[in-house]
């Protein structure tokens, strides 16, 4: 049997810590639940919410919302956080496109989150297929919005533009952590890379919303949290997620300290005084969670601004 994560066979065990009573998921609506997993096995799709082990997973799928994870399943990268299968990925699957497109109409996607695997074995770091994918999902649904999570593209040069040339409604690239923790948490990964590439996306287009999360519980300290969230305002960020870090297996990196809501609130109400539009801040808080909820109340809170900016 294949293992999922090789890299991680000789880390030591760092046992899980019990989950407080705060730390909760339910499934809704089993039929839609059950209606959401037929539309993705049926087209051979894979999510992050089931690569990932994402907690919300049962809400979301009951709400048949689900967050595409594109070109394959299996990382180039080794995150220590992260539980999506790592090793040498397979060739890109060129009807994956028509696939989103069509799974997306089919599960009647108003909002639709796009993710995938780090690609670092393809030139473009997949930044051409992931274009592919937004222009075919556009045009299979004229309606829908669309909202892209996307890799750094560390050493691809301006491969991340084919991205943004797509016109995504949404940019979203998670910074993760703090970085003093880039090291041990994601190792192949560049903190302010990871900056740049959503201060350059709001450089060539201003209209496109920007979107990026950070974890608690790695071992982070206040200063740091609030040093990131300057970081990302200075790249003009506009949506910032905050959740808690959830350790997938005994081999994974260690889970420091669940964080209590209320300073997941209170973190909320510091970023939103910096000046980001929108902020979302829980224990269950993920990239796509309400994701078009949140698209929503992120557009009419621009708009109010455009009219408060006019002339009189």
């Amino acid at each position: 049997m294949k293992l999922r994560h090789p890299e991680k066979v000789n880390n030591p065990i760092n046992p899980i810590q019990k989950k407080p009573n705060w730390i909760r998921s339910r499934i809704l609506d089993t039929q839609n639940y059950f209606r959401t997993r037929e539309i993705i096995n049926k087209k051979k799709l894979h999510t992050v919410c089931q690569e990932a082990s994402c907690p919300n997973i049962s809400e979301c799928w009951s709400k048949r919302h689900a967050t595409f994870m594109i070109m394959g399943d299996v990382c180039t990268r080794a995150c220590s956080f992260c539980n999506v299968k790592t090793g040498k990925p397979t060739f890109l699957d060129p009807l994956e496109p028509s696939k989103i497109a069509h799974a997306t109409k089919e599960l009647n996607l108003k909002h639709v989150v796009i993710t995938s695997v780090d690609r670092d074995d393809l030139k473009d770091g997949g930044a051409d297929h992931f274009s592919k994918v937004i222009i075919e999902t556009r045009k299979v649904n004229d309606k829908t919005t669309i909202e892209v999570l996307t890799p750094d593209f560390l050493r691809k040069g301006e491969a991340y533009k084919k991205v943004v040339n797509a016109y995504p409604d949404v940019f979203n690239h998670n910074i993760e952590t703090v970085p003093s923790l880039y090291r041990r948490v994601r190792p192949g990964s560049r903190y302010f890379a990871s900056v740049n590439l959503l201060k350059s996306v709001k450089e060539i287009n201003k209209k496109i919303f920007t979107k990026s999360g950070i974890m608690l519980g790695l071992g982070e300290t206040k200063d740091e949290v609030l040093q990131v969230m300057d970081d990302l305002l200075s790249a003009n960020v506009d949506f910032l997620t905050i959740g808690q870090y959830l350790q997938p297996s005994v081999k994974h990196y260690p889970l420091k300290r669940y964080v209590h809501p209320d300073e997941f609130q209170k973190f909320k109400e510091i970023a939103l005084s910096k000046g980001f539009l929108i902020v979302a801040s829980s224990p269950l808080t993920r990239s796509s969670y309400h994701a078009d909820e949140d698209f929503s109340v992120m557009k009419k809170l621009r708009e109010k601004q455009s009219q408060c900016h006019l002339p009189q």
